[in-house]
């Protein structure tokens, strides 16, 4: 990557804007459910404090239209206040005469967090007075928030256009630095495994990795488009028909470019989503009254088979519903095959973050990317827009 890291940076006594994603799940308590997003961010953070910079940190968390108490930022500041085991100090703005003292107030070594960046309408417009204001408090940017560069919104663009020198932090560089590798000069066999609901979540990911890829796994809610379009019964499982043309077009490329793509042999089905394991059939052929909600055995062993003989696997969704533990087995079983695989191990997306934690093998792993839309656009060949503003090495 041939952008500035904080490495380049003299961030003594200088004030410093970290855009972080701290996107993490909460309960109906407020706290968090699974705090990897927070952890992956802290070499950086820690560096930044331990060099002298007067740190503020700036994250969103969920899609709230206003300000609301169920998507503060305060459940993490605690968190980080414990986890650094020094004190946090939580600003309840971005801007302003409250932010301004918040920040200026900062000893070298000292950080806060600010609260929610979508409480600010501002923010996801970009708008360029919004970051002028947020920028007038600083002296460096970094971005260490790789899941959500691929937005264009003020925190992750439009500030950093404000400085002479807008850097990368550590997990950014990792991030671009494993998903590059994959994508450009991957480890050979290279196999890449797919899932999820939707057809139209992954369908340009699939088409751009055929090339680059030795085999596609397929599993997921998705799966059952693609066979659909090769004429199997998927029964009432979830089907995409906004992208069955896509999909035949994928297939027949794939075929022209000698690469394989998997799909499904067995599977197990139910009649809803709420079945319980005494209702839960594994059957080949789907019947036209049951819907699919997880992949089979014979399916597990033949996709596990593939990544054991991998050199480079890249794991992107869940075989199936995971979060229902009748519906588990599939997405829990690879995870364990991610664990056993002796090559470079690379899991990217919320829901296959929360299955690895599940399965408890993320220590095994060579890299866990906390980007669900960022490294699926990535994946994709776009550019992500909270990469491109950084600044160039010199």
């Amino acid at each position: 990557m041939n952008k500035i890291g904080i490495d380049d940076l003299d961030v003594k006594n200088k004030k410093v804007f970290l855009r972080v994603d701290f996107n993490v799940p909460l309960n109906d308590n407020q706290a968090i459910v699974d705090t990897t997003r927070i952890d992956r961010t802290l070499p950086t953070i820690k560096s930044l404090l331990d060099r002298g910079a007067k740190l503020a940190i700036a994250s969103h968390l969920g899609r709230p239209e206003r300000a609301d108490v169920k998507f503060s930022l305060a459940p993490v500041a605690r968190y980080l206040a414990n986890i650094l085991d020094k004190k946090v100090r939580f600003s309840s703005t971005i801007h302003g005469d409250s932010a301004k003292l918040a920040v200026n107030s900062l000893a070298a070594g000292e950080c806060l967090l600010f609260e929610n960046l979508r409480f600010f309408p501002e923010e996801t417009k970009n708008d360029p007075e919004f970051s002028k204001k947020i920028a007038s408090n600083f002296d460096l940017y970094v971005n260490d928030a790789f899941g959500a560069s691929h937005r264009k919104h003020a925190s992750t663009y439009g500030v950093a256009e404000c400085f002479k020198d807008a850097a990368a932090g550590y997990l950014l560089h990792k991030e671009l630095s494993y998903l590059g590798q994959a994508v450009t000069n991957p480890k050979r066999p290279f196999i890449v495994i797919l899932g999820g609901a939707k057809v139209r979540d992954k369908i340009k990911v699939v088409f751009n990795l055929i090339s680059k890829t030795d085999i596609i796994l397929i599993g997921g809610g998705m799966a059952y488009s693609f066979l659909h379009v090769q004429g199997k019964e998927i029964g009432k499982s979830i089907l995409d028909r906004d992208s069955l043309k896509i999909i035949e077009k994928t297939l027949k490329f794939a075929e022209a470019e000698h690469k394989k793509i998997m799909l499904p042999v067995d599977h197990k089905v139910a009649s809803n989503i709420n079945a319980n394991i005494d209702e839960v059939k594994v059957v080949k052929d789907i019947p036209a009254d049951l819907i699919a909600f997880d992949i089979g055995p014979l399916t597990t062993e033949a996709y596990s088979n593939e990544i054991a003989n991998a050199s480079q696997v890249l794991w992107n969704g869940p075989m199936g519903v995971f979060e229902k533990p009748v519906f588990s087995l599939g997405t829990l079983s690879i995870a364990k095959a991610m664990q056993d695989c002796r090559g470079t191990t690379i899991v990217g997306g919320g829901d296959s973050i929360l299955a690895i934690n599940q399965a408890k093998v993320g220590a095994s792993l060579s890299h866990i990317s906390t980007g669900g839309g960022a490294s699926l656009e990535f994946l994709e060949g776009r550019n992500l827009p909270g990469v491109e503003v950084l600044t160039d090495k010199r």
